[in-house]
C-alpha cells in the first residue's frame, strides 16, 4: 500500500506511543477519487486508533487496518439495512440551496432546527424557505437562521476561509490535542482496570461514559464497545434523536435517558462517573459546564479519568458556541467548493463521497481515549482530550497532494452481517479494525433507546 497520512502527532506526546509503529494497513489505497485523500483521512484515523490500540496492550502488530474494511465503515448508515428498509440520511429539508449571491448548506435533520430554519425565515411552506433564501446573500442568510439557534452554513471559497478568524482557531495545535492530568493521581497508583488478554475484548470491564450525539461520537463508542468495553450512552430527554443514526451507532452499548435540570437524574449521571474510566462528551463547547461536567471540573474530583470532547468548531475563535455538523463544516471551510461541478443549469456546490469529518473524528476520539489509557497504566493519571470536526477539516486539506497519482482501484463489496434487534432484522457493517488478520465483530445489536438502566453492566 502506498504511504498513508500519519495523524498521530498529538498522540506520540504521551510516553507509551513515542517509539511505537504505526499499525499496519492492508488493501487499496485509493478507492472514492476526488479532488482531496478523502481515503488517506479515513485509513489514518483508523490507523491512529489501531496505533494506540497496540501501545495500550502491549501487543505490536495484533490490531491492524483494512481499506475495504475501512470505506464500508466509513458508510456504515449507507450499508445500514433495518428491516429490509434503506436507512434515512439527510431530511428534505437539508442540504444546498440558492441564495442571491451563492449558495448555503442548510441541516435541518431535527426537527427542531427544521422548525427554527421556518422561524429564522418567517416561512410557513417548505417553498418559502427557497424563495426567502433567494433574497438573502449566503452570509446574510447564516446570520439570521444561526440568530433563530438554527443550523447553516453559507458555502466559502477556500480563501475566503482562510482569510477569516475562525480558520485561524480551527487549524491551530495537533489534530488530537492531548492534555495530562494536572491534578496528579489517586494515591500514586494506577487505576485497578488493566486490559483484558482477550485479543478482540482487550478493553473488557473498561466503563465508558457515552455523552454524545449524531456520527462522531457515537462512532467512537462504538468502536470501544466492540473492544469490549461497558459503553453507557446517555442522552436527555429533551431532545429528539434520529432513530436510524442511533440505530447505526449503537452496536455494543446500552442507551439510557437523563434530565440534567434534574438533580435525582444529574446526581445519578455524577454517580457513574464517580466510577467511571471514560468520559466522552460531544455537545457545544461549554454546554456541560453548568452540570459540572467539564473536563477540568470532572479531572479535579477524579484526576485518574480519561475525558474526552468533541465539537464541531473547536474550543476558541468566534464559533466555539455555534451549532455545526459535518455537511455544515464542509460548506464553511471550501470542501463544497472543491467539490462543486457544473450542470445544465449553473455550478452546484458538492460534498465528500461519505461524511469522512464525522468518521475519521470519530475514530480519532476512540485513539484518543486508548492513547490516554496506555499513559495512565504507566503513571495513574488520568487526562484530556479534545478534537473538532473543523480540525479534521483542516487536517484533510493539509495532506499532499502526491495521492493522486495513486490509481484509483475499485474495492470488493463489504461483507454484510446480519442480526435480529428490537428494531427488527439488522444488515450492517463491521467495524474496520482486523485483529491478528481477522475482522473484528460487533457482539450485540442495539437496544432500544432511552431503555437502559442508570447503571454500569
Amino acid at each position: 500500500m502506498e504511504s498513508v497520512p500519519d495523524l498521530t502527532a498529538g498522540l506520540r506526546e504521551v510516553e507509551a506511543l513515542r517509539k511505537e509503529q504505526p499499525a499496519a494497513c492492508s488493501g487499496s489505497r485509493r478507492w472514492w477519487g476526488g479532488g482531496l485523500d478523502v481515503e488517506g483521512l479515513a485509513l489514518g484515523s483508523v490507523q491512529s486508533a489501531a496505533t494506540a490500540l497496540n501501545a495500550l496492550t502491549g501487543s505490536p502488530g495484533r490490531y491492524s487496518v483494512d481499506s475495504g474494511l475501512t470505506a464500508a465503515s466509513f458508510d456504515s448508515l449507507g450499508h445500514l439495512r433495518i428491516a429490509g428498509r434503506t436507512a434515512q440520511g439527510f431530511a428534505p429539508a437539508s442540504g444546498f440551496r440558492r441564495t442571491a449571491d451563492g449558495w448555503i448548506r442548510l441541516h435541518a435533520n431535527y426537527p427542531h432546527h427544521a422548525a427554527r430554519l421556518m422561524e429564522a425565515l418567517s416561512a410557513t411552506v417548505p417553498q418559502d424557505v427557497d424563495n426567502a433564501l433567494l433574497s438573502m446573500t449566503s452570509l446574510e442568510a447564516e446570520t439570521a437562521i444561526v440568530a433563530h439557534k438554527g443550523a447553516a452554513a453559507a458555502v466559502r471559497s477556500r480563501e475566503a476561509w482562510v482569510s477569516s478568524p475562525m480558520h485561524s482557531a480551527a487549524s491551530s495545535g495537533p489534530w488530537i490535542s492531548l492534555t495530562p492530568s494536572n491534578f496528579g493521581s489517586l494515591d500514586s497508583k494506577a487505576p485497578s482496570w488493566t486490559p483484558s488478554a482477550d485479543p478482540p475484548r482487550p478493553l473488557d470491564g473498561l466503563k465508558v461514559l457515552d455523552l454524545t450525539r449524531v456520527i462522531a461520537g457515537p462512532t467512537s463508542t462504538r468502536l470501544l464497545g466492540a473492544l469490549g468495553a461497558d459503553v453507557l450512552r446517555i442522552d436527555p430527554p429533551l431532545l429528539p434523536e434520529l432513530s436510524d443514526a442511533f440505530i447505526d451507532a449503537g452496536f455494543d452499548k446500552r442507551s439510557a435517558e437523563a434530565d440534567p435540570r434534574k438533580s435525582d437524574d444529574l446526581a445519578a449521571v455524577h454517580a457513574l462517573v464517580a466510577s467511571a474510566d471514560v468520559v466522552i462528551t460531544g455537545y457545544r463547547a461549554g454546554g456541560l459546564d453548568k452540570f459540572g461536567l467539564a473536563p477540568d471540573a470532572l479531572l479535579a474530583a477524579r484526576p485518574d479519568l480519561v475525558v474526552v470532547t468533541l465539537t464541531a468548531w473547536g474550543s476558541s475563535g468566534p464559533w466555539t458556541g455555534r451549532r455545526g455538523f459535518d455537511s455544515l463544516v464542509q460548506a464553511a471551510c471550501g470542501i463544497a467548493e472543491r467539490y462543486g461541478q457544473k450542470h445544465d443549469d449553473g455550478w452546484k456546490p458538492g460534498a465528500l463521497p461519505v461524511q469522512a469529518l464525522d468518521h475519521a473524528t470519530g475514530y480519532g476520539l476512540a485513539a484518543a481515549v486508548l492513547a490516554l489509557l496506555a499513559e495512565r497504566s504507566r503513571t495513574g493519571a488520568g487526562g484530556s482530550a479534545s478534537l473538532s470536526l473543523a480540525r479534521t477539516a483542516e487536517e484533510l486539506f493539509a495532506v499532499p497532494s502526491g495521492y493522486q497519482g495513486i490509481p484509483v482501484s475499485s474495492l470488493r463489496e463489504p461483507n454484510l452481517l446480519g442480526a435480529d434487534s428490537p428494531y427488527g432484522q439488522l444488515t450492517f457493517v463491521g467495524p474496520p479494525l482486523l485483529v491478528e488478520g481477522v475482522p473484528l465483530s460487533y457482539r450485540q445489536p442495539p437496544v432500544p433507546y432511552g431503555t437502559s438502566t442508570l447503571a454500569w453492566r
